[in-house]
């Protein structure tokens, strides 16, 4: 049974999450990832993202177990046929074991569609920030990254995507194997301007 909208229930606990949230690092991540609920809570919280006309132009891809494993062997066969050194190939075999959990975000945006192109986009935008603050309610920590295997095309096609489909990012998301420190943020009167 879903849950009805908390519609004007005031949410400090939420608020407080929005802003000390902050990323960690792929590589600084361990086990244990989300069990099989927590995942699903994260996925659901991802769709819940604006989404003009509900289009849900977006999908998931969830690497976790021996698929990050197979993940990492299509980085590697990429790099190798590209005559990359062997410690590079070896170091793009590990890259989707740097968390036990990677959910790609796949923007499925349509062209020539009443609902603008550059809006489908951000919706998948906001799928990936959903997903994020999702998993740091659950005391996981999140990274979204894209990395040079979302744009690449032999990649893209390997990991199922189909053409004119992008990556909108790669959220890493595991257990912080160190506490997390605070990173510059922007001056707010630098960057508001009333009209």
């Amino acid at each position: 049974m879903s849950k009805q909208p908390a519609f004007n229930h005031p949410a400090p606990k939420a608020l407080d999450l929005l802003l000390t949230r902050r990323s960690g690092s792929a590589k600084a991540m361990k086990a244990p990832g989300p069990s099989s609920k927590q995942l699903a809570q994260i996925l659901q919280a991802g769709a819940r993202a604006p989404d003009h006309g509900k289009l849900f132009p977006w999908r998931f891809i969830v690497f976790e177990g021996k698929a990050r494993d197979r993940a990492g062997d299509i980085l590697a066969e990429v790099m190798e046929a590209e005559g990359e050194r062997a410690k590079q190939v070896e170091e793009e075999r590990a890259r989707f074991l740097r968390a036990p959990l990677v959910i790609g975000v796949i923007s499925t945006a349509r062209e020539l569609h009443k609902i603008p192109l550059w809006e489908q986009e951000l919706s998948a935008g906001a799928v990936c920030q959903n997903i994020l603050v999702a998993a740091t309610a659950l005391s996981f920590v999140g990274n979204w990254l894209t990395e040079w295997y979302a744009y690449h095309p032999v990649v893209k096609e390997k990991l199922g995507l189909k053409p004119g489909e992008r990556v909108a990012g790669f959220i890493y998301i595991g257990t912080a194997k160190d506490e997390l420190e605070e990173r510059p943020r922007p001056e707010m009167d630098k960057i508001v301007s009333r009209f």
